[in-house]
């Protein structure tokens, strides 16, 4: 017998499998740093950069000139940062409509390598100077060839694109063609010349230093006052004749005299240093003609003072209360006697401290030069400066315009930076110590000049000073001013070559450039390269190294650097140089018979000299504009290149010796952009530090967390400012990936339901997706010129912000609904699948310059095939009839009146009144200027993703929920009345009438 079933209630169908939810593969978990380097293969495979060079047609080139990294040492956070601002400019112009080039480079000459391979050779016992020099030069090349291959590898891990297959390397034997032919430029147009002068002075690596090579440090300091003894004086002659004065007269002006002379004779000059070696090579002192000076008289000491009773100084008056503290008398222990004035100043003569010293041999007997000099102030010291012209830049230059300098130069400091040994006291004494102990290279230079001065009565005072100071950024050893013979390019000399559009000068050239013809980012930029070339002196272009290209070039033996026949100019003898280099590289310089091969039949070698110094390695980096942009195929066509991007460090670096040698060969800049990113910081804004443990390593951050991840850190700093990265930040970056990568999932679930047949056209579609492609018209200009502009931050802020917020919180919340519930020829539903469509292109292509990996992946989830890449897209044009201006602005209405509905809801769910909004029905208050915009309570509710809706003008009862920013909108909250659809969820009146049982008349219809 069957059960009696007729009053037992039907079971609703699981209404679930009609849902058109979404459906993709695409995982929630990136795992990024596994499923990167199948990318990165399948990109390698592909070919994608050559292939978008094959079909690159007649779009505009972009060239980002790349600021070739040194070929030593694995990548630091510095190099990631660096080469992936470098990566989104070169992609995201790709994808604007560009034939967007990037030749990755290496600098390989220069002193790190040349030391890495004499660190080998001392451990082998090995001295390097008995080393053939083509020999020594080939184990340099074959170390900068094993760290090449290493960094490219690491640059590529972190997704960047460009012709990682044949890149451009100033070892190569092409490159250093071009960079002799480029040296011969400037031998040629008359800017070379050889000059002895003080220069940057490594006694550490036995070089000159370009200030590129030069990074400042704190270092204590010796410092001491110095007296230099008045021997004579004579007043200057009056201004009336001796006949024309009185006896009277006469004897006044004696008697004038010969006071000053008893009150000046054997008084002290004190002069301030803090670098006692020099003491020795002093030839002169100087005074400020401004400055107010007097004679001090010491009337008492303390136990421990180098003064005595009755001693006389002179000082500068605003400097001479200090002077004395540091004497360490008390300022009841001296007293002032007079005025010094500048003319008693003029008549005096000074003698050096070590004068008459016992086993000097007269090596400072000669009267010390006394004058005045612009350079001199009262803000510190004693107001009388100690020139020693072989070893600071004013003093030389001083005495370089009074015609005196043979006179003044000195050549006691050997290229080691120790003293000739045959200077007596000193000789063979270091300024500092053969290796570091500590940190601390100082030698014992300045203590035995200190002892020494002591030991004749010649010091005042001594202490210590703690100030910045130039260190070599090599060895990290202190550097030392040296007048040393070098080659330079004079940079106010004008150039004879006719390519004076922008000047006559290479100084007039680059200025001009600097404001003319480049672009700054930021504009800081300019200011600084600015600055430093108006005020910089002549190039020092020479080296006393071995790696490198050397300086082409021959002397007339016997002659003088003066004299006009000093250096060859003969293109023949040049042309044979080239030729040589072009097929053997820079080592045919140095081969046997090499000075006979190149002068050839023309000249007779015994008259010449070969130049063995090589190039300053800012020379080659700046020259490789020369062999990149002009020489090559995937060059540009004028040899300029758009964009130069480095560090804030380039601009006395690669900025600055690519302007200088550019304005030197091709008379201006040699690019139209130059984008500067700050340094890399920890967390707490602190340089990083092995020692401090507070180093971020690119490496391992794309080990945890993939590349995308730094890349996504990169876009998300301000740049052009110094950047912090830590464990912490990294964690806030990985969650703004997550959140994004939520939103291209939820595209890609849905949009596998669109069907191109199914389109809907702009003006036909509901107001709210009109809004989004408003939205995306706008947000497409912002992203364009963002990118133009090198501004990043801007581009994936303003996309993020759009995507989590427009998108996920408000667009996509609304919309699920008809997505998954609608009939699927919907009006409102294939509006929204068109919309998605469109989105899908716009943010892949818009992200793709920055996460390179993930729009891959989103990309080939929907596009798969073996040729098929994002990478080979272009962002898609806009069309302006999206934008609706008039449209926005009400949605900004519609916008303010929901979220007072959702903040009236919200606290109903936090009171556990509901649990979802689709149980609301709520009763809107509108001001009559919102009833005018929000009009139809049914696309409202679906807005506010509510059941039902009620819009009235009435006045809202005092206990209604406002928001104050909202004024005029008022919600009183109300349930919805019906049945829950088994469907779509929504509470409504007619759930249960239908043909279809527990849904709604909308899912009922979806259902037929």
């Amino acid at each position: 017998m069957c059960a009696d079933t007729t009053d037992t209630p039907t079971a609703t169908p699981d209404y679930k499998d009609t849902l058109n939810l979404p459906q993709t593969d695409f995982p929630m978990r990136a795992g990024l740093p596994k499923r990167e380097p199948g990318w990165l293969e399948r990109w390698e495979e592909i070919g994608i950069y050559d292939r978008l060079r094959e079909r690159a047609g007649d779009r505009p080139p972009f060239t980002l000139h790349d600021g070739p990294p040194y070929a030593n040492g694995h990548l630091h956070i510095g190099h990631a940062l660096n080469k992936t601002i470098k990566d989104i400019i070169v992609r995201s112009h790709q994808m604007m409509g560009h034939d967007a080039r990037y030749i990755p480079g290496w600098d390989c000459h220069g002193l790190p390598i040349e030391w890495k391979i004499e660190e080998q050779y001392r451990s082998k016992g090995m001295d390097k100077d008995a080393v053939d020099t083509v020999d020594f030069r080939q184990e340099c090349r074959k170390f900068a060839e094993s760290w090449i291959d290493i960094q490219r590898s690491e640059f590529k891990r972190l997704g960047v694109t460009g012709a990682w297959d044949r890149p451009y390397l100033t070892m190569d034997y092409r490159a250093e063609r071009i960079i002799a032919e480029e040296f011969q430029t400037f031998l040629m147009s008359g800017v070379l010349y050889q000059g002895s002068k003080p220069v940057m002075w490594s006694p550490v690596e036995k070089t000159a230093l370009a200030e590129a090579e030069v990074e400042y440090h704190d270092k204590e300091s010796f410092t001491i006052w110095v007296k230099f003894p008045v021997t004579q004086f004579s007043m200057p002659e009056a201004d009336v004749s001796d006949e024309e004065m009185s006896d009277d007269e006469r004897e006044g002006v004696a008697a004038a005299k010969a006071a000053a002379a008893d009150r000046l004779i054997g008084a002290n000059v004190v002069i301030w240093t803090t670098t006692p070696w020099t003491i020795p090579s002093n030839k002169a002192v100087v005074w400020g003609e401004h400055i107010s000076y007097g004679l001090y008289e010491v009337t008492g000491t303390p136990d421990e003072c180098w003064a005595s009773v009755g001693e006389r100084f002179i000082l500068a008056d605003k400097l001479a209360e200090a002077t004395f503290a540091k004497a360490r008398l008390n300022d009841d222990q001296w007293t002032r006697l007079g005025n010094v004035t500048q003319e008693q100043l003029r008549g005096m003569t000074l003698e050096h401290p070590l004068a008459g010293a016992e086993g000097a041999q007269g090596e400072w007997d000669d009267p010390r030069d006394f004058r005045a000099a612009d350079f001199v102030t009262d803000e510190e010291g004693t107001g009388f400066v100690h020139c020693a012209p072989s070893h600071g830049m004013e003093e030389y230059e001083l005495y370089r315009e009074l015609g005196m300098l043979s006179q003044v130069i000195t050549y006691n400091v050997m290229d080691d930076g120790s003293f000739r040994e045959d200077l007596p006291f000193f000789g063979g004494k270091r300024i500092l110590a053969a290796k570091a102990k500590k940190g601390d290279w100082e030698g014992d230079a300045n203590k035995a000049v200190i002892a020494k001065l002591t030991e004749v009565g010649g010091l005042l005072a001594r202490g210590k000073i703690k100030h910045s100071y130039p260190h070599s950024w090599r060895s990290k050893a202190p550097v030392i001013f040296r007048n040393t013979p070098q080659w330079f390019a004079a940079i106010d000399r004008a150039v004879g070559d006719g390519q004076d559009t922008y000047g006559k000068t290479i100084r007039e050239r680059a200025l001009t450039s600097i404001d003319q013809l480049v672009k700054w980012t930021p504009r800081t930029g300019r200011n600084r390269l600015y600055s430093m070339i108006e005020s910089r002196p002549d190039w020092v272009l020479s080296r006393q190294r071995a790696w490198g290209v050397p300086l082409t070039c021959f002397t007339r033996a016997g002659a003088k650097p003066t004299d006009p026949d000093f250096l060859l100019r003969d293109p023949k003898v040049n042309a044979r140089v080239l030729e040589a280099f072009e097929a053997e590289g820079a080592d045919a310089w140095y081969k046997p018979g090499a000075k006979e091969r190149f002068l050839g039949d023309d000249y007779d070698p015994a008259e010449w000299e070969q130049v063995f110094d090589i190039l300053d390695v800012w020379f080659d980096s700046g020259s490789t504009h020369a062999f990149v942009l002009r020489d090559r195929e995937d060059g540009t066509e004028d040899g300029i290149a758009d964009v130069y991007m480095e560090g804030t460090d380039q601009h006395r670096g690669w900025f600055h010796s690519s302007m200088l040698q550019a304005c030197g060969t091709i008379g201006r800049a040699p690019y139209r952009n130059v984008v500067t990113h700050g340094f890399t910081l920890d967390a707490k804004g602190n340089k990083m530090s092995k020692s401090l443990g507070n180093v971020t390593v690119p490496d391992e951050v794309v080990k945890q967390y993939g590349a995308d991840i730094l890349r996504l850190w990169v876009a998300q700093a301000d740049y052009t400012a110094d950047q912090r990265i830590g464990p912490e930040i990294l964690k806030g970056t990985a969650d703004s990936y997550r959140r994004l990568r939520n939103t291209l999932r939820f595209i890609l679930g849905n949009v596998a339901h669109y069907r191109p047949e199914d389109k809907v056209a702009a003006e036909d579609m509901p107001e709210l997706e009109r809004l989004i492609l408003h939205k995306l018209a706008v947000l497409d200009e912002t992203v364009r010129e963002g990118y133009r502009a090198f501004d990043f931050q801007h581009v994936f802020q303003s996309v993020f912000n759009f995507a989590t917020v427009d998108l996920s919180s408000f667009y996509f919340d609304i919309r699920k609904d008809a997505l998954y519930c609608d009939p699927e020829d919907s009006l409102v539903r294939r509006s929204a699948l068109t919309v998605l469509d469109l989105l899908f292109h716009r943010l892949t292509t818009w992200l793709a310059p920055i996460l390179v990996f993930t729009s891959e992946e989103v990309w080939l989830e929907r596009f798969p095939g073996d040729d098929s890449s994002v990478h080979l897209q272009d962002i898609p044009e806009t069309p302006a009839a999206w934008r609706d201006d008039a449209l926005a602005t009400r949605a900004e209405t519609v916008r303010a009146v929901r979220r007072v509905v959702t903040g009236a809801l919200e606290q109903k769910r936090r009171d556990k009144v509901i649990g979802s909004s689709l149980e609301a029905a709520p009763i809107v208050h509108l001001s009559p200027e919102a009833a005018e915009v929000v009009t139809d309570p049914d696309t409202f509710a679906t807005l506010c993703i509510t059941s039902d809706m009620r819009l009235t003008t009435d006045p809202a009862p005092e206990d209604a929920y406002r928001l104050p920013e909202v004024p005029g909108i008022a919600v009183v909250f109300a349930e919805a009345d019906g049945a829950k659809c088994e469907r779509c969820w929504k509470i409504l009146p007619d759930v249960g009438t239908h043909s279809h049982p527990g849904v709604c008349g909308r899912c009922d219809a979806a259902l037929d």
